[in-house]
């Protein structure tokens, strides 16, 4: 599978923000999913997947006091709710993706036939995680958040080394994350270090949903990833987490970026006619100083006596651009009339590309 799967790819993090509950989860695929038909984004709604009762040591499964314990083991779902999840996501027209934590539930990606996998931050140096997850062969995205050089060069080589397509997220994993933490350059550092991988920009912020995704488009990103929720229940909304209204303007943005950018920088743009009529508009055409005879050459020597430019350019007539020493005249140009490109006898004025150029701009 080709590393085009990443392409303009938005991931839509649901994380445990199901709460255990299928009911808001599917209420959060189907907000969400709304939002992203009627910007016509191409999203994944990604889940998080935990095989909770072996994830959590025996000894400290009642912990209260750890937050990370007490959370995983409260935002547990069943095999069979998660089935329901990944079928409403897919059914809402969107990718469905897990972030996998443990080696089991590697095994439920396959089983649902999740087109891609995500190795979350904290896992970049998991090793036995990450070896069943290239298992699968899958694409995989992986975040960077907090990560050491080395890390990052590790996870590259092993998956480069097995051809398996590997996205490469900047991340910053502070929740919720200040504009100045952002270091959007990172990408411009990982779109160096890392040219044939696509890469990606995961963000915590709670300020602004426009500017960051525009300056990270701008530079190369090509992978969006956020965490979502929705006010349901009466339950508090983590700041690090969008909401659909939030969502939207962020896709907004996004849209915008890509209208400004135009198309990839990877070779001269092609020029709008509208541009290259006002730029005409401004170029000098080539008139006579005095009446010159037929079969005068204008030579470098003598050229700022014979001609001058102004505007404006006529049609037909050749301008400061084409302007060069050795044209002959082939008729007689009374003083001040324009030379036009057929009173002249040179390599160009045989060119016809360039004679229905001449004779299509000026007034």
């Amino acid at each position: 599978m080709s590393k085009n799967i990443f392409d303009d790819l938005f991931v839509l993090e649901l994380a445990n923000n199901h709460l255990g509950h299928l009911d808001r989860g599917l209420k959060i695929i189907e907000e969400f999913s709304k939002i992203v038909r009627f910007n016509n984004i191409r999203a994944a709604i990604k889940l998080q997947f935990r095989d909770v009762d072996n994830f959590i040591h025996k000894d400290f499964r009642d912990n209260n006091d750890h937050r990370y314990i007490k959370k995983t083991r409260m935002t547990k779902l069943s095999v069979d709710d998660y089935a329901v999840l990944v079928k409403a996501i897919v059914e809402a027209g969107c990718i469905p993706m897990a972030t996998p934590f443990d080696e089991k539930s590697v095994d439920l990606c396959v089983e649902f036939n999740m087109p891609m996998i995500k190795i979350a931050s904290s896992e970049i140096n998991d090793w036995p995680l990450i070896e069943k997850i290239a298992w699968t062969k899958k694409p995989v995205i992986v975040s960077t958040g907090g990560s050491s050089l080395k890390n990052i060069d590790d996870i590259v080589t092993y998956f480069d080394n097995r051809n398996i397509p590997l996205a490469i997220n900047h991340c910053v994993s502070i929740y919720p994350s200040e504009d100045s933490e952002l270091e959007l350059n990172q990408i411009d550092f990982l779109k160096n270090r890392y040219p044939g991988h696509v890469i990606g920009f995961s963000t915590h912020e709670y300020h602004d949903w426009m500017a960051s995704i525009m300056i990270a488009y701008a530079k190369g990103a090509r992978i969006f990833e956020r965490h979502i929720d929705i006010n349901y229940d009466n339950v508090p909304v983590s700041p690090y987490c969008s909401l659909p209204e939030q969502v939207d303007a962020w896709f907004k943005a996004y849209k915008k970026a890509v209208e400004m950018c135009g198309p990839p920088g990877t070779q001269k743009r092609i020029v709008p006619t509208k541009e290259t009529q006002y730029l005409d508009a401004l170029v000098r055409g080539i008139y006579a100083k005095r009446d010159l005879p037929q079969g005068y050459r204008l030579t470098q020597r003598d050229v700022y006596e014979d001609i001058y430019a102004a505007i404006p350019l006529q049609k037909g007539q050749i301008s400061c651009r084409e302007l060069m020493a050795g044209e002959v005249l082939l008729r007689d140009i009374k003083k001040d009339s324009p030379i036009m490109i057929d009173d002249i006898d040179c390599v160009y004025a045989k060119n016809a590309d360039l004679k229905q150029l001449i004779y299509s701009r000026g007034v």
